[in-house]
């Protein structure tokens, strides 16, 4: 029998201010643990202080925002020993509320999106925040990513740490339930990050927890990502329709510009005359995970930079992966290392269920109810 999503987790019931970085190119001057800092890195409008932490451990440098628990730096050594930044961000937080793609950020309620921004749970239609044309994107227009969650630090034997707290009110951006959140970023010995979702709700709702990094292993603002080698250990997509939302399909990635699975470059296929790449202005889809839905984490994902020699290797419980090749960066934002980001100088790795699930029978469903508890992992390994 096919392991479900309630198999897994049923159980148990504005002005802002620079942040300070590491430099970029610096060679480590160590890769032992380190208790994570707090340093102010701004105020919202209204006065609320939004934190940078920054933590390492096992050679992974990392920087993080308590307004929507982002990613603002995450640095790791080429195969020479130097470092850079491999995640995109921006060097403001009035930037980051203005106009960001959702750079690093934690996304939800509801990851991806859900078509017409509504959906039925229990003979119940429920109306979301719609952002997104005529569609729901990551959680609506105040989604996760744009509050303020608590951060509590830690050290736990050999690993570092953040937990991160958010609860969201029953309603907020039209979903049912009051949903307390707990998201843990771990940064182990081995310089891995590893992210575990927790969430617990007192009606039932949807939940769609991820990660919105966007990745580029030569360093934030060196340019292109079209020649970085990308696997996907998929054999399935969901073809979406011109809104992105999927049709229902799980089709075939076998002879498609959509076969990752022996790896190849990002760039080699983005040309090509396939509907599915002009809906999306090139990837912006979902991948089936041939594992499927799994008890601990499994492989999902490898991408490698060849100039540095970087590699990037994701493993998760998640039965889904959005792939999105930084199709709509445009040029118009300057990112954290003082470079504009243009077309294709990132890409985001989204562990997830699938888009649009709330109103996808045959997809995994992501509906949680009282007494269960939401619970997923994913690990992301770094190394030369």
């Amino acid at each position: 029998m096919e392991l479900n999503r309630r198999t897994v987790i049923a159980g148990a019931a504005a002005a802002g201010v620079a942040a300070t970085a590491w430099g970029g190119t610096a060679h480590a001057s160590s890769t032992g643990r380190g208790r994570p800092v707090r340093e102010l890195f701004g105020r919202l409008a209204d006065g609320t202080r939004v934190d940078r932490w920054t933590l390492q451990n096992g050679g992974t440098r990392m920087g993080v925002l308590s307004y929507g628990g982002i990613v603002h730096s995450l640095q790791v050594p080429d195969r020479r020993g130097r470092y850079a930044n491999v995640s995109l961000g921006l060097r403001t937080l009035e930037e980051y509320v203005a106009s960001s793609p959702y750079f690093g950020a934690l996304i939800g309620r509801y990851g991806n999106r859900i078509g017409k921004g509504t959906f039925t749970l229990d003979g119940t239609r429920y109306q979301l925040s719609v952002n997104d044309g005529e569609n729901s994107l990551h959680g609506g227009a105040q989604g996760f990513d744009k509050r303020v969650w608590d951060v509590e630090p830690f050290t736990r034997g050999s690993d570092v740490g953040l937990h991160l707290y958010y609860t969201a009110v029953d309603g907020e951006m039209g979903y049912p339930g009051t949903l307390r959140t707990k998201v843990t970023y771990t940064l182990t010995r081995d310089g891995d990050w590893r992210v575990d979702y927790e969430a617990v709700t007192d009606r039932p709702t949807v939940v769609n927890l991820t990660s919105h990094v966007y990745w580029n292993l030569a360093g934030e603002g060196s340019g292109s990502i079209m020649d970085h080698e990308l696997s996907v250990a998929a054999s399935r997509y969901t073809p979406v329709d011109a809104g992105l939302i999927p049709t229902g399909e799980r089709a075939k990635v076998a002879g498609t510009p959509f076969d990752f699975r022996r790896g190849k470059p990002v760039g080699r296929d983005i040309r090509t005359a396939h509907q599915q790449l002009l809906y999306g202005q090139g990837f912006d889809h979902n991948w089936v995970l041939d594992k499927g839905i799994t008890a601990r984490p499994e492989h999902a994902a490898t991408l490698r930079d060849p100039a540095s020699g970087r590699t990037l290797r994701i493993a998760t419980n998640e039965p889904g992966l959005q792939f999105y090749s930084g199709n709509f960066l445009d040029g118009t934002l300057v990112g954290s290392g003082g470079r504009v980001y243009r077309q294709g100088d990132g890409l985001c790795l989204e562990a997830q269920h699938f888009p649009d699930s709330p109103n996808q029978p045959a997809f995994p469903s992501t509906v949680l109810r009282p007494g269960e508890t939401y619970r997923t992992t994913t690990v992301h390994s770094f190394g030369t």
